[in-house]
């Protein structure tokens, strides 16, 4: 099982809100995942992660998407795995 670290949509038309989670790879965007660990509003550019947890995922071999290593690569932090393509 492929895991990733990317965003899930919430918030409503016009008003995106993501969650940074972790979720198998088939799963939907929106959809099933296996951990919550973190929040991006992009309106005001705000990022609230929980740095163990996302350390965590990564030695455990999670690969974040594009988005969420640009992210977390703002938030200077080290990233263990290239992203994903």
């Amino acid at each position: 099982m492929a895991v990733h670290i990317r965003l899930a949509r919430a918030g409503t038309n016009k008003t995106p809100f993501y969650r940074i989670v972790v979720a198998d790879q088939r799963s939907p965007r929106g959809g099933r995942f296996i951990e919550r660990i973190g929040t991006y509003d992009p309106r005001r550019p705000e990022l609230r992660l929980d740095i163990a947890k996302v350390d965590h995922w990564l030695k455990r071999g999670a690969l974040p998407t594009h988005t969420v290593a640009l992210l977390l690569k703002q938030q200077r932090l080290a990233i263990a795995a290239a992203p994903a393509q």
